[in-house]
């Protein structure tokens, strides 16, 4: 056996040197991190594998905001010369809202992706250039899916796996089953920054739904046609909500205030927007916004009651569980749509509307504002903004401060969500538009 050569320790000190000069020189030659991913290499398509995100929490200052994009339409008409333009400046809008305003939570409510222009191979790549305002933010953002986002193409399910790639993403989903869709789940907004398995109490939560539409992913009829997706929040979701809700209340012993997100609004909105307020319909100053799309599209729009959809009704009935369970939560401030691009008010659900077998009781029904170039209409695109303030929720004053942001830099629709809602006056919103003069 060879004797174990001695080594000096001035010659151990040399070669320690050596080896931190080339691993020095190593990391100098990697290319430069994102924001986004510090502290670890970004996979190949710039997304990041961190670990998850801490907890939502209000401001040091007492607030919480949630900036609102509406649909987005990314990827329509990819291979001609209008489509990339579109969505640069539908980036460009949300740039633009984001750098004037102060957002705690970005919340994508739906058609995210205009699914039935792309390509199984590509259909979610889009997600990584919708979410790079959001990246270089160190923002973190929460998804609903809409009709645009399921057809033969795409499906939630793709758009979610895209999603969760980023350590910014909160989007999950809660309820298992074909008829439930994916974007089904809540999220507890805390008090104050806090560790993942020390938050006491949340304050708030949102809860995010997903009302499907469009066609199922990859499946086709006999005669070669997809096969449409019910557009409408399904029961097995409602069954869920009410149970986690109600086990909410029961884990911290009180009625913790809440809002939701859902891309297709329901049939309270509809009969609100018709028959809704003392002379009926939608008072620009008592209920300010745009309310173009007239009537509007709700859930089950297209749908027999019986559960088909071959062009002989105008509307299923199905949303009714979905509006009860939504009249019956307490704390229930504002539930905000999109889906109808040229409808931009809210409107408080009290009482039972003439046509309606569900009375509300108090929550307001909001739309946001058309946030994308993509998708139908030219109204100047913008954001809605919801504010609340932890003070006024410990008061049980479930209320809300909300505008639309747009991409001008202007605000309009201001108003707060309160009691007093729908007889208070506000300036009327002016109807402007916005066009896309390379498209």
């Amino acid at each position: 056996m060879q004797p174990t050569p001695t080594v000096s320790i001035a010659e151990m000190l040399r070669q320690i040197i050596i080896l931190l000069t080339s691993a020095a020189l190593s990391l100098q030659a990697l290319p430069p991190l994102n924001v986004q991913v510090q502290g670890q290499l970004p996979r190949a398509d710039g997304s990041d594998t961190r670990r998850p995100l801490r907890p939502l929490s209000f401001s040091p200052d007492g607030t919480f905001q949630v900036s609102i994009f509406e649909d987005l339409h990314f990827g329509e008409n990819e291979e001609g010369p209008w489509g990339p333009e579109q969505d640069k400046l539908t980036v460009k809008v949300i740039n633009e809202v984001l750098d004037k305003e102060s957002a705690g939570l970005v919340v994508l409510n739906g058609d995210l992706i205009t699914g039935e222009n792309t390509f199984q191979h590509n259909s979610t790549a889009y997600i990584n250039e919708m979410v790079a305002p959001m990246l270089e933010r160190r923002l973190s953002w929460a998804s609903t899916y809409g009709n645009h986002d399921y057809d033969v193409n795409i499906s939630g399910a793709l758009i979610l796996e895209r999603e969760r790639r980023w350590r910014n993403s909160r989007t999950m989903s809660m309820v298992p089953g074909r008829d439930a869709g994916v974007s089904n789940y809540y999220l507890p907004v805390y008090p104050r920054k806090c560790c993942r398995r020390d938050c006491g109490s949340p304050e708030l939560i949102l809860w995010f739904f997903d009302s499907r539409g469009g066609n199922y992913f990859q499946e086709h009829r006999a005669d070669g046609s997809a096969v449409p997706q019910p557009n409408w929040v399904d029961e097995s979701v409602v069954r869920w909500f009410e149970e986690t809700s109600a086990g909410l209340a029961a884990q911290y012993g009180r009625t913790i205030p809440s809002l939701a997100f859902v891309h297709i609004p329901t049939n309270a909105s509809l009969t609100l927007q018709t028959e809704g307020g003392p002379g009926g319909g939608i008072d620009p100053n008592r209920e300010p916004g745009i309310n173009d799309d007239y009537n509007l599209a709700q859930q089950g729009q297209g749908w027999c009651a019986n559960g088909t959809a071959d062009g002989t009704c105008a509307y299923g009935g199905q949303d009714v569980p979905f509006m009860r369970a939504m009249a019956a939560t307490q704390g229930l401030i504002g539930v905000f749509s999109g889906h109808d691009h040229g409808d931009t008010w809210c409107h408080r659900w009290d009482g039972l509307v003439p046509g309606m077998a569900v009375a509300g009781t108090g929550a307001a029904l909001c739309f946001g504002q058309h946030s994308g170039y993509g998708g139908y209409g030219d109204w100047v695109r913008g954001s809605r903004q919801v504010r609340l303030s932890l003070e006024t929720l410990r008061e049980r004053k479930w209320e809300a401060e909300t505008w639309i942001r747009l991409e001008t830099g202007n605000v309009v629709g201001a108003v707060t969500l309160n009691a007093t809602y729908g007889t208070d006056v506000y300036p009327a919103t002016p109807n402007d538009k916005t066009y896309c003069t390379t498209c």
